[in-house]
């Protein structure tokens, strides 16, 4: 009797061991599965999500198979229960386990969105409509309205953002950027203007702002950019008008065709330089830092003129016979190319 209950003993307790492991090696088998996907996806987990939330969304979306045990998986692997709040990205050849390490371990996926300098506030407003997972805050704004969401003094906001590529994650806003983008403008500007030549034309950093919008479209040559900065800022001690198209194609606005006229040249807007005197009322861009630095300490030099070279950068002149003689020289490089 004895030994028939010490048998009976022994088969439930292998029993019981054989079901253990067999329900152990089901749940490692469940997270070692690989996920069933062909390109990467964004797994945005919540406040008050949990390993089980987690696990029914994988399931529900057909990444993974389902098992009877899944609710077991918190006991066997306690480690995957530290689960974060935020957007990660999960990619083919990945198996569950891995994927779950990458929401408890990994960094929140980041996007990006890159402005061009000499870029303006109508091209950044597109590209964030074209941004993906960012939220649209400033749609149906006007630059007035959105300058006061910023805390900005200026109703219109050309120049008053810094260029450059900016990382932001998913549920972030077009707005967010644009504080960030603002904050990072005022910090170059201001140390700047603080390290600005002396005796500069320029009554305040928003006019220096103005003139590296300027600087900003009239090269993209690196070397070139100082001796531009002394070219208008020697116009400007002078009382000399600009005359720069960059100014010309701003104020024509949707109107420019690629094309500048000479009726272009005389009409009267409030950025036409060829018609105001000194600097148009705001930036006509997005000015990188180069060019903030070099309206702000321009080249030492007398001149007064340039003109496109015709090989990518500009012949610079300090009178107005020469200046005429490198136009003629750029108006027959042009000819001999048609």
């Amino acid at each position: 009797m004895i030994k028939k209950f010490l048998l009976t003993m022994c088969l439930l307790a292998a029993l019981a061991v054989g079901g253990f492991l067999y329900v152990k090696q089901s749940v490692t088998d469940f997270i070692a599965q690989p996920l069933k996907i062909e390109q990467p996806h964004l797994v945005t987990v919540e406040r008050g999500n949990n390993l089980n939330t987690i696990i029914s969304k994988f399931v529900d979306d057909q990444w993974i198979n389902p098992t009877q045990f899944s609710t077991l998986v918190r006991r066997f692997h306690p480690n995957l229960t530290q689960i974060k709040v935020g957007t990660f990205e999960v990619l083919p050849g990945m198996t569950f386990e891995q994927a779950l390490n990458t929401i408890i371990n990994g960094k929140e996926y980041q996007l990006a969105i890159t402005f061009i300098e000499g870029s303006t506030f109508k091209e950044w407003r597109e590209q964030f409509k074209q941004a993906e997972y960012l939220e649209h805050e400033t749609d149906g704004l006007t630059e007035a309205e959105i300058a006061r969401q910023l805390g900005i003094e200026h109703d219109k906001l050309e120049g008053l953002f810094l260029a450059e590529t900016y990382h932001y994650s998913v549920g972030d806003s077009d707005l967010d950027i644009l504080k960030r983008a603002h904050r990072k403008l005022d910090v170059i500007l201001e140390q700047s203007w603080a390290s600005r030549q002396d005796k500069l034309p320029l009554k305040n950093s928003y006019e220096a702002l103005i003139l590296a919008s300027i600087i900003e479209k009239e090269t993209s040559v690196p070397s070139e950019r100082e001796r531009v900065a002394a070219v208008f800022v020697n116009r400007l001690n002078k009382r000399m008008r600009l005359q720069t198209d960059p100014t010309v194609i701003y104020g024509m606005g949707d109107r420019y065709d690629g094309n500048i006229r000479k009726k272009d040249l005389r009409e009267a807007t409030p950025y036409n330089t060829y018609v105001i005197d000194g600097l148009p009322p705001t930036p006509i861009a997005m000015p990188g830092k180069a060019s903030i630095l070099a309206a702000m300490n321009p080249e030492n030099s007398n001149y007064l003129y340039f003109v496109a070279s015709g090989t990518g950068g500009h012949v610079f002149s300090k009178n107005l016979r020469d200046h005429n003689r490198a136009v003629q020289q750029y108006l027959r490089q042009l000819r001999s190319k048609k």
